[in-house]
């Protein structure tokens, strides 16, 4: 079953005149809406601006104290741990506008918060004191044994064999 069908010219009659002028319609809406783009654009913006994703860097960090260290010492190296750690977290990612720290301590098997530093990123750039900002935890050296002297320093002597 095959059969031969001609095509009908449509009822239209192909004028060249009107064959260029309907191309030129094709192309004028295509630029108008090109260049309708960047102003509707730039309306919406100042309309209703994206909003700004600010968050808090969380950072937990933890030293190990030092044999024959006394508490106010690893308090002053825990101060200058959260500074540093303060001043990364706000220098690496911009949109940070707060940070949390928190440093432990690891004395002969206990570990216990010391200090924790919360701040913005305003008032950290007003004053990058880590002693203004910070708040200590004052049962942290009775958890760390501070209050004991220790009779006994656990010590790991290395195995010896025999041949």
């Amino acid at each position: 079953m095959s059969s031969d069908i001609t095509y009908q010219l449509s009822s239209i009659i192909p004028f060249p005149f009107i064959s260029q002028f309907a191309r030129k319609i094709r192309i004028v809406p295509l630029l108008v809406l090109l260049a309708s783009t960047v102003p509707v654009w730039v309306l919406t913006e100042t309309i209703a601006p994206q909003v700004v994703r600010a968050y808090t860097a969380r950072v937990d960090l933890a030293i190990d104290r030092l044999p024959d260290e006394g508490y106010e010492t690893i308090l002053r190296r825990a101060e200058a741990v959260a500074r540093a750690a303060a001043q990364r977290s706000f220098d690496q990612d911009i949109l940070v506008t707060d940070v949390s720290i928190i440093i432990s301590v690891q004395s002969y098997g206990a570990i216990a918060p010391v200090l924790a530093l919360d701040v913005s990123r305003q008032q950290w750039r007003t004053r990058p004191d880590t002693q203004r900002w910070a708040k200590y935890f004052k049962t942290a050296r009775s958890l760390l044994l501070f209050e004991q002297i220790p009779t006994q320093i656990p010590t790991i002597e290395p195995a010896t064999t025999t041949q």
